[in-house]
């Protein structure tokens, strides 16, 4: 039976569950009855923008060559199919053979951007605007299109994209980018600053978290990162005062930049320049997902564009500049990203505790290969890694056990000194020096796991290889593993069950210290769920099994003898004891 302070801390739980939820559900959760038509409305909407996207990009300059229509060509590889268009000259859309979307239809990368990948655009005021007149020329081979584009001043602008021809490797979702400006012309020409698009990202689904929906940039070892977010204008949460505008524009000047990227949870296009030394400068913008317009759903979906902002350029009659460049864009896979070089692994974003997201995302798919399955490698490796802190909980439990022998004195001193809170801590310190009791021993396990829970919290939110892995009722081990809906609240079970056993793992474990301490302990199943709720059901499956390993260790271990408490000597009196049972010297 639990007692008052495990009842009070369940009504907590409950509480905070419910208070996330309605946060959840006002700031994340598109409404629960205009889902199904969104759905529906998204497979159709993909269909009308492969064949008329004009009609989702940006209005197109005056420029001084005729606007065309855009003509399209599809060109298909082992892995991944690209569509390219002749009027801005770029890549529009990506499809991924191997990962699904929505509606279980193969995953397509940049289809829903306004700007496609290695187009070129020039700033009107606070807005971009595409450069087109691009015409697609006769093709060298079939891994290769080529666009031109004229200007009567004598300016030629080139692309070249070369298509992935090898398999097996990194380099199968990575294409060759060569932008060439030539003056063809007998003046000099003096070539305005131009923003090379590295495509755009949006959320694969409408329930994905929009921190996930990022653009970074690498220069000199180290990733910068910024989310969708940051467009929005700053406001204190409550009082509603805003302590910023919103920002139309991300620009930034760093010396040696090598390359840019737009990323959503699991999928990256990454834009890397040869030559990052003369590469100073990169942008990005936010743009609303045309396929869940705001009178759909209860938020804006934003999705994110950005690349380099290529400098001024003065070409003299018969000059040529030439620029090269690699285009990754397909999922966000450690080991392959790390293949590529240049720190583009860097996008996962594990965030402080990436050496242990690393460690266990290598674990994790070692033992995958030995089981065949993911859960069952999570499963397996949690059980790991308690069994590698078997001792330290144990010390743990036998701390607790000697702070509740305790109790009854430490309960005699508060009394005693209840009206002089200094001085019943400071007659509490020499309780426990005396006795060699550690106040916060029952703390260290958890202090030990923090690390390891934000390394899995981490990972786990990223690594494509949980994508579409089922587990009993869980259809996919990177979503929540909803149920069902009341009153607009998913149902998660996992999460539910994880706050069950952590609960009933406090009820096992022995009580005793500082009240204080205790309460807030019986707050860490609010947190945890509140963590958990709507993250990767991985995450609750981790934390759920070592909870229920920590709980058949407390029960292996409960009937073990209570330690007995003994006076901690002072070292001097240690010493002066020992040298008493020492032999005489001869």
């Amino acid at each position: 039976m639990f007692d008052r302070t495990t009842w009070i801390a369940i009504g907590c739980s409950i509480i905070g569950l419910l208070g996330w939820q309605w946060y959840y559900s006002t700031h994340y959760l598109p409404a629960l009855e205009t889902e199904h038509k969104v759905a529906l409305e998204q497979e159709s909407r993909r269909t009308a923008i492969s064949e008329e996207s004009a009609s989702v990009r940006k209005p197109l300059p005056t420029l001084p060559t005729p606007t065309l229509q855009p003509r399209r060509a599809t060109f298909d590889t082992a892995k991944a199919e690209y569509l390219f268009s002749d009027n801005s000259g770029g890549l529009e859309a990506v499809t991924l053979f191997l990962h699904l979307g929505e509606q279980d239809h193969s995953l397509q990368l940049n289809n829903l951007s306004p700007t496609p990948i290695g187009a070129l655009e020039e700033k009107s005021g606070d807005t971009l605007q595409t450069l087109t007149g691009f015409v697609m020329k006769e093709q060298e081979s079939k891994n290769i299109v080529y666009f031109e584009r004229s200007e009567p001043a004598g300016l030629t602008i080139t692309k070249k994209f070369t298509l992935p021809q090898s398999t097996g490797s990194p380099q199968e979702y990575t294409l060759e980018l060569e932008l060439t400006f030539e003056n063809k012309g007998a003046t000099p020409l003096q070539l305005p600053a131009y923003f090379l698009s590295c495509g755009g990202a949006t959320p694969v689904h409408a329930t994905d978290a929009s921190t996930y929906t990022r653009f970074d940039w690498y220069s000199r070892g180290k990733m910068t990162t910024i989310d969708v977010n940051w467009f929005s204008a700053g406001m204190i949460p409550i009082l509603g005062i805003e302590t910023h505008a919103a920002r139309p524009l991300y620009e930034v000047k760093n010396p040696d930049i090598v390359w840019t990227a737009v990323t959503s949870q699991y999928f990256c296009t990454i834009l890397t320049a040869q030559n990052q030394e003369e590469h100073a400068s990169v942008w990005a913008a936010r743009f609303e997902d045309p396929l869940i317009p705001k009178t759909t759903a209860l938020r804006s979906i934003y999705g994110i564009e950005g690349g380099f902002l290529l400098e001024p350029l003065h070409l003299s009659p018969g000059a040529t500049h030439r620029e090269h460049y690699t285009i990754f864009a397909g999922p966000k896979d450690f080991a392959a990203l790390g293949k590529l070089g240049n720190g583009q692994q860097s996008v996962m974003n594990f965030g402080t505790f990436h050496l242990v997201s690393e460690f266990l995302l290598w674990a994790m798919n070692c033992l995958k290969n030995l089981l065949g399955n993911y859960a069952a490698a999570i499963i397996v490796l949690t059980l790991l890694i308690k069994a590698v802190l078997w001792p330290i909980q144990n010390q743990a439990t036998n701390s607790m056990k000697r702070m509740q022998l305790l109790s009854p004195r430490m309960n005699e001193l508060r009394a005693k000194y209840k009206d002089n809170p200094t001085k019943m801590n400071e007659e509490l310190m020499k309780l426990y020096k005396q006795y060699g009791v550690n106040p916060l021993g029952g703390c260290l396990p958890m202090l030990v796991q923090i690390p390891i829970f934000f390394g899995f919290y981490s990972m786990l939110g990223t690594a494509i290889e949980l994508r579409n892995s089922h587990f009993l009722w869980i259809h996919d081990l990177s979503q929540p593993d909803t149920i069902a809906h009341l009153f607009h609240y998913p149902i998660n079970l996992l999460p539910l069950i994880m706050a069950g056993t952590m609960i009933w793992q406090m009820s096992l474990s022995p009580k005793g210290g500082d009240p204080a301490q205790q309460r807030l302990m019986y707050l860490m199943p609010v947190v945890f769920l509140c963590f958990c709720y709507n993250f990767a059901s991985a995450l609750a499956l981790y934390w759920t099994t070592q909870n229920l390993f920590s709980i058949a260790q407390l029960y292996l271990t409960r009937n073990t003898p209570l330690p007995q408490l003994k006076e901690s000597l002072p070292k001097r009196k240690r010493r002066r004891i020992s040298k008493r049972k020492s032999p005489n010297e001869n």
